[in-house]
């Protein structure tokens, strides 16, 4: 197989994973038959592209393929004649071989996907994870480890949850605004995992995956132009968070591919005019009672603000942790928190936090744990504990740009002149 061809396959299956199979489930309404036929058409593009070339719509060629080979498996179904009757609305019949599509209206059917699996029918659980695996492409096993259950835990719960969608009959439509609320949590949040998962991603080479950043940050803006005024603050927060973490997006990484920690960024190449865009929308969504999206986007934007590491009143983003772990109290929040606090009183002080969730076993699997106690315990001059804690974070990451920088780091502490 060509070069040019095993790019080309790679990069629509990394980007527009999600949007065809999104498309496919708004075609034919079942998850297995659209994720099955979006698999066997990339295994044709894998076969007939070499000999006939690569189209000029890659995409396209992929949704049409998948299409015809929808058509063939329903046609090996069972009560064949009810099903193609059914689907006959949808325009399942044969089709030219680049078919002309409409590409604006193509990913807001991402958008309706993360709708049908957000139903409160389902778990809040299951309703995060079939929309990582059908929006993001996120194979089980990355799931189940984000979920820290076994892969064949989460490969259960994904049946389930597709099962109990087809069976009750649940339609793959964007509820009307009044019926969005009862969803709007479970939306919010994988949006968020969706944007998280762009910004630090999971395993591989790239820490950062660009195309998943925009389109959450596409997708928030949506649900916000959606529900206009009746759109809670929370929205506004999550938009502005993901502006703000976007805005540094060119500056996290070294022109070897490895991470920059926040304070060696190089702030010139942070986007300003998409942070500016986003403090008044940070200041908007603080109104009233602020929720965790707020709270979160009024930290970054204090990180944003700061024209130097210098600069950063570390003092008022602890009492905004002290804030957000009220409202929404987890490990992760008293991590962040401890952090803050290291900067405030010192490493020592942090560090007992972080000892103490170190003890309570919740976060020992989080690799962010083992890095940050490591950090501390190098900064007061522990350089034989850190090199433990640097030793357990390495065996639990899985980016490779995140392992470097812990590689380099555990030199540093194992180095005589540390």
């Amino acid at each position: 197989m060509s070069t040019d061809v095993t790019a080309t396959v790679e990069a629509v299956y990394r980007s527009d994973w999600g949007r065809i199979v999104a498309t496919l489930i708004g075609l034919v309404g079942d998850f297995d038959l659209a994720e099955e036929s979006a698999q066997e058409a990339f295994t044709a593009a894998i076969d007939q592209w070499p000999a006939a070339g690569i189209p000029d719509l890659p995409r396209a060629w992929i949704i049409q393929t998948a299409r015809h080979k929808a058509i063939d498996r329903i046609r090996r179904r069972t009560r064949f004649a009810e099903k193609m009757e059914a689907y006959a609305v949808n325009e399942l019949g044969p089709a030219s071989e680049e078919p002309d599509y409409d590409t604006s209206e193509i990913p807001d059917d991402r958008l309706r996907l993360i709708f049908t699996c957000c139903h409160p029918a389902l778990a809040l659980e299951a309703q995060v994870a079939l929309t990582l695996r059908t929006l993001c492409g996120l194979e089980t096993d990355e799931i189940a480890r984000a979920f820290l259950v076994l892969a064949a835990t989460m490969a259960q719960r994904l049946v389930r949850a597709k099962r109990k969608i087809r069976d009750a009959g649940i339609p793959y439509v964007v509820p009307e605004i009044n019926d969005m609320a009862e969803r709007l949590d479970a939306v919010l949040t994988v949006i968020y995992l969706v944007f998280n998962e762009g910004y630090a991603a999971t395993r591989g080479g790239p820490l950062v995956r660009t195309d998943l950043c925009s389109e959450a940050i596409r997708l928030g803006r949506l649900v916000r132009t959606l529900m206009g005024q009746q759109a809670p603050a929370e929205v506004t927060g999550l938009v502005a968070l993901m502006l703000l973490h976007d805005a540094r997006r060119d500056a996290r990484l070294d022109r070897s591919g490895d991470l920059v920690i926040l304070e060696e960024q190089d702030r010139t190449l942070w986007n300003h005019s998409q942070i500016a865009e986003a403090v008044p929308l940070v200041e908007y969504a603080l109104r009233g009672v602020p929720g965790p999206f707020a709270l979160q986007a009024a930290i970054a934007a204090q990180h944003c603000r700061a024209a130097q590491a210098g600069d950063t009143d570390w003092a008022e983003i602890v009492r905004l942790y002290d804030r957000l772990e009220r409202v929404q109290p987890s490990p992760v929040v008293s991590l962040n928190r401890a952090v803050a606090i290291a900067m405030v009183d010192g490493p020592a002080a942090g560090l007992g936090i972080i000892d103490v969730l170190a003890a309570d076993g919740g976060l020992e699997n989080y690799y962010l744990l083992h890095a940050a106690r490591a950090d501390l315990l190098r900064r007061v001059g522990s350089s034989e504990e850190a090199a433990k804690a640097y030793a357990r974070a390495l065996a639990l990451v899985t980016n490779n740009s995140e392992r470097r920088f812990l590689e380099r780091r555990l030199r540093e502490v194992q180095s005589p002149a540390a």
